[in-house]
């Protein structure tokens, strides 16, 4: 049966006949004032959406072949437990692993041990700088049909600690060696841009998108200005993503950042998709009535899928104020595979294209947070601009804002701001200090800071324990 028959009986109904029948109803109330609200990134967000809303919007859809994978991440204190672990947590439905490594004498081939890495894609988060483990890891990944991301970013160690690893000139050096050996070896990406930080620091959306954009683009800036340093055509970048809790607003989010990932690649003469791996972002996340912090992680992660996320690693409940154990991570993983094989979210990961809404706020993202970039790129670009402090400035700036609705309760953290319960005790929980931590050392800019919006109120609590 065709479309044109089933609704042929129903007459099309104009935008404008939908807001005027809205404010018959609203009985005299301005309709702006009722119903429409701004966010924090300066968008209108109206009570409905309509086919003309889009329709001078140009169409945007995942890559044809998308899919997403449950990834879990496992820092390695030593090569043997770290293995052991992981091929524990493979066997119980992890198909990415995450290894976060801050020891550059590393045994690949001990952490490797058992895994398949025909099937298990492998992220390595470095915390060092140095060519000779990325020379022994190589062997290993030859002819491997999974693909290893090395997740190298200096220019995200910069904005999160305030220093270089060694200094500018050398962390490019490395890294030029760095691309060198892996554009000789297809299946092993090389570049990351960690916006993550940008989000958990306080950043809106906007700000995230065109950080990130001016982030990548200082790489891709760089290895385009000499033709011996440049960059593959057909290697992906890394974006590494952390999720808040507006859901409409995160899935376009990610759909922008591939959007505009497009449009900057296309400049290069790029012709590769980039990578994102997502993860549920701290900011909104606290240690009283932690098991709402679940619910959490699972409206951020379905967020992820739809906003088209190549891997998501879920946070765990109690990652704020316990170590790694086990019943968190079960709990974190199994929240995936009940996305993933319950609920279907393997097969209606397309679900948010064609959406009125998320379409009109793909669109609305991707042109402010590229008006933003384009201020960037016009003062200098995005390291002169964390030198001289402006970028640091505007994350503070959108910080407060977040914070003020919090403290005031606009902006609702269930069991926090709202709805406390008076017998949750916390400090003989603790095992990990949950709080920003100010290290007293000299840094060349000031870093980035991630801060949540619970922290002032939960030491008052807990103080008052």
């Amino acid at each position: 049966m065709k479309e044109d028959f089933i609704f042929s009986e129903f007459p099309e109904v104009s935008a404008k006949a939908w807001k005027q029948k809205i404010q018959v109803d609203l009985k005299g109330a301005d309709y702006n004032q009722a119903l429409v609200w701004e966010s924090l990134e300066g968008i209108a967000v109206k009570p409905f959406y309509h086919a003309e809303d889009t329709a001078q919007i140009p169409a945007f859809s995942l890559p044809q072949k998308h899919s997403w994978s449950i990834g879990q991440r496992i820092y390695v204190t030593t090569e043997k437990t770290a293995n052991e672990k992981a091929n524990d947590v493979i066997g119980r439905g992890a198909e990415n692993i995450c290894f976060a490594i801050s020891n550059a004498s590393i045994n690949w081939s001990a952490l490797f041990d058992g895994i398949d890495l025909n099937n298990i894609a492998i992220y390595l988060h470095l915390d060092f700088l140095d060519i000779r483990p990325i020379h022994e890891l190589l062997p290993i990944f030859e002819g491997v049909q999974k693909q290893c991301f090395l997740s190298v970013d200096i220019i995200g160690n910069f904005a999160r600690t305030g220093n270089w690893f060694y200094n500018k000139e050398k962390d490019h050096q490395i890294l030029e060696e760095l691309i060198a050996l892996c554009n000789a070896q297809p299946g092993i990406n090389i570049l990351s841009v960690d916006a993550s930080l940008y989000q958990n620091a306080g950043a809106n959306s906007v700000q995230q998108l065109a950080y990130a954009l001016a982030h990548a683009n200082e790489y891709l800036n760089h290895f385009t200005d000499n033709p011996s340093k440049a960059i593959h055509g057909s290697i992906p970048i890394t974006f590494k993503v952390s999720i808040g809790n507006n859901y409409f607003f995160e899935i376009a989010k990610l759909r922008a950042l591939r959007w505009l990932w497009q449009s900057l690649a296309v400049s290069y003469d790029f012709k590769n998709e980039c990578h994102i791996i997502a993860q549920p972002g701290k900011r909104n996340k606290t240690i009283y009535d932690y098991n709402v912090n679940m619910l959490r992680t699972t409206s951020e992660c379905m967020s992820a899928v739809l906003g088209g996320a190549n891997t998501v690693v879920n946070l765990t409940y109690d990652a704020l104020y316990q170590k790694d154990n086990e019943f968190g991570e079960r709990i974190a993983r199994n929240q995936l595979l009940l996305l993933k094989e319950e609920s279907y979210f393997d097969e209606a990961l397309r679900a948010a294209e064609g959406s009125y809404y998320i379409e009109s706020l793909t669109k609305q993202l991707a042109e402010k947070a590229l008006e933003l970039f384009k201020q960037i790129e016009a003062t200098g670009g995005f390291l002169s601009q964390l030198k001289n402090g402006s970028i640091q400035k505007k994350i503070k700036e959108n910080a407060a804002k977040e914070q003020a609705l919090f403290d005031t309760g606009d902006l609702v953290l269930l069991g926090t701001n709202t709805f406390q319960n008076a017998d949750d005790c916390m400090k003989e929980n603790l095992e990990i200090y949950p709080f920003t931590k100010m290290d007293k050392r000299k840094t060349q800019i000031e870093p980035i800071l991630e801060k949540r919006l619970a922290e002032a109120l939960e030491q008052k609590r807990l103080n008052d324990e």
